[in-house]
């Protein structure tokens, strides 16, 4: 089974509510750029996502956290491939330090967000 991963730092551009908290649809970004590196490794293209079938928001998001998104292709179409997604939050800004920079790694990752849905490459774009 493929699998993809994206680690990326939460940028105060990312922030959009009070407090840094970040929008989850962020989230869903991050499952949109993993779904197309997958697409491309086993099929040579970029595909199209159709749909989530299924999206859980499990935590917040603040700016500054390290969030890795993760997936995998789990069962395969002629054209259709689904996909589950899971992005979890592996270093948080120390909101107890006595400065604003401080950060901990964390030693049990935690899971922000989890999805599952459908991408297809047309057969007359599928290069493998």
């Amino acid at each position: 089974m493929e699998e993809a991963l994206i680690r990326i730092r939460m940028s105060e551009h990312d922030a959009h509510y009070a407090g840094g908290l970040v929008n989850g649809s962020r989230m869903l970004d991050l499952f949109g750029d993993v779904a197309t590196e997958l697409l491309i490794r086993l099929d040579g293209d970029e595909g199209l996502f159709v749909a989530y079938d299924n999206v859980e928001f499990k935590a917040p998001v603040f700016a500054g956290d390290f969030i890795e998104a993760r997936g995998s292709i789990v069962k395969t179409g002629k054209t259709s491939r689904r996909m589950e997604f899971v992005a979890t939050k592996v270093i948080s800004l120390d909101k107890n330090a006595s400065h604003e920079s401080a950060a901990l790694v964390l030693t049990e990752p935690v899971v922000v967000c989890k999805a599952s849905g459908t991408c297809v490459v047309p057969m007359e774009k599928q290069r493998r």
